[in-house]
């Protein structure tokens, strides 16, 4: 079998199995791979760079707003979850323990690491004790181990990468600033960086964060309709602070205790960037985070190959040196035509092709993977029409999900209408609640939807509860989630 065809393999369609496209692509684009410990995966390097750019800029907006990042212990003693009641009955059933070490028990069992909370709060017990010490704001890049039951690349997986930030403050006011703030980072990244729209909203009661009084999100909306919490931020209020001393003489000179937050972002953004953007043809990456934003092919018969790459690798150093994430794929094995598929494949942004017509007229060709729109341009302006089209791409990717989720959510005023809806249709509902558990806990049961959070900008308000017809106090977004 020749190399092309064993190449050209296919990917499921999305529209005949969501999930196996899913799978198909992320290991034919070869982001990651299977590791022999169950739900555990091995990120491939062109996995693991979307996930340094994320990470990179991330950490630069963290730090503008005052940030500074240090690490904590991967293991937790028992008797710290026993501290916080509420925070270890919400992670008791995901978390591993480790009970001996050089072949003795131990004496105290010790969690590997779900979040850093109960950690960060002994330390933060120890390192503040006046007002003058506060605000203290930090935050980590780390793994965590949540014993998930069922998993998913990216999205769901027993250990996974990610960044948590605690903060410390003196008054409550302060620290829901600071909880409401690094929700609006997230939202301006996803958004700007990831060309993925996001509502944001508070989650109610129920979907909280274990320990929180107030949990915030941002919610992305999947091709297959399904929604992916892309963002939270945890307002904590004196819990953590009660439960592991976090006192501080105020101005007063009196003892108070520290009003705490947490927030968080992790490695599900790139399933979340895979699911939203991609197609049947492979992964489509957003420019700022695609590990190549240019591939560069050149064309032509074998007689004008050295002129045509001499030219190309005037080209790459130009762009390169211009901080373009650029490759050149001069392989002489493989067709034009078979390069063609395997970058639009990978997702990357741009192809750029140069041949011996090209050179005499001092131009070349970018073809962009969204539109598939065809661009002569003169190799004089390169630079210029490179950054033009990769604002472009994230442009168009941006739109197409913001239209995507439009055209896929709905509202509804009773929970018949949501269960007819979602046995034809895919997406996300918005409705009225009343407020109860009851109710949230009967549209779970009857659709398999759950709440997403509570809107800041509701399109429109909902006078009723959609299950039982008493006075809605919030109109709620609803979807079946990964």
């Amino acid at each position: 079998m020749s190399k092309e065809k064993q190449f050209v393999t296919e990917i499921t369609p999305q529209a005949e199995d969501f999930s196996r496209w899913y799978i198909d692509v992320i290991k034919k684009a070869e982001l990651m791979d299977y590791s022999p410990v169950r739900g555990c995966i091995v990120f491939r390097p062109e996995g693991y760079e979307i996930w340094e750019h994320i990470k990179e800029e991330l950490d630069r907006r963290f730090k503008e707003t005052g940030h500074r990042n240090a690490y904590f212990p991967l293991f937790i003693p028992e008797s710290f979850f026993q501290k916080e009641k509420e925070h270890v009955e919400g992670f008791n059933p995901e978390l591993p323990w480790v009970t001996e070490a050089g072949g003795e028990p131990l004496e105290e069992r010790l969690a590997i690491r779900p979040t850093s909370e109960t950690m960060i709060g002994h330390m933060y017990s120890k390192w503040i004790q006046s007002y003058r010490d506060l605000p203290v704001l930090i935050n980590q890049w780390a793994n965590v181990v949540r014993w998930e039951k069922r998993t998913l690349p990216f999205l769901r997986t027993s250990e996974f990468l990610w960044q948590e930030g605690h903060t410390a403050h003196e008054t409550e006011t302060e620290a829901r600033e600071e909880t409401m703030r690094m929700l609006g980072v997230y939202r301006s990244f996803v958004e700007d960086y990831l060309a993925i729209p996001v509502i944001s909203g508070e989650k109610t009661p129920s979907e909280r964060f274990a320990g929180a009084v107030d949990t915030y999100s941002i919610e992305a909306m999947m091709k297959d309709g399904r929604a992916v919490q892309a963002g939270t931020s945890h307002y904590l209020g004196n819990k953590f602070a009660v439960a592991f001393d976090i006192k501080y003489l105020d101005r007063e000179n009196q003892l108070q205790f520290a009003h705490t937050t947490s927030w968080g972002v992790s490695t599900r953004l790139i399933g979340s960037l895979i699911m939203v953007h991609g197609d049947d043809r492979g992964l489509v990456l957003p420019p700022k985070v695609a590990p190549t934003q240019v591939i560069m092919i050149p064309i032509g018969p074998p007689k004008s190959r050295d002129a045509v790459l001499a030219r190309v690798d005037e080209l790459f150093g130009q762009l390169k040196q211009a901080g373009v994430r650029v490759r050149v794929d001069d392989r002489s094995d493989v067709s034009p035509g078979w390069k063609f598929n395997e970058y639009e494949m990978r997702g990357v942004p741009i192809r750029l092709e140069l041949g011996p017509r090209d050179m005499d007229n001092g131009v070349c060709v970018l073809v962009s993977r969204v539109s598939g729109e065809k661009r002569v341009v003169n190799q004089s302006d390169l630079l210029v029409e490179i950054e033009n089209m990769l604002e472009q791409v994230h442009r168009e990717m941006y739109d197409k999900a913001a239209s995507f989720r439009t055209e896929n959510t709905f509202a509804v005023d009773t929970l018949d209408e949501m269960k007819a809806l979602f046995e034809q249709k895919r997406g996300f509902v918005t409705a009225g609640w009343c407020g109860s558990e009851a109710c949230e806990k009967q549209v779970k049961e009857e659709t398999g939807a759950t709440s997403r959070n509570i809107p800041f900008e509701p399109s429109e308000r909902k006078a009723a509860c959609l299950c039982c017809g008493d006075k809605a106090e919030h109109t709620v977004v609803f979807a079946r989630a990964y």
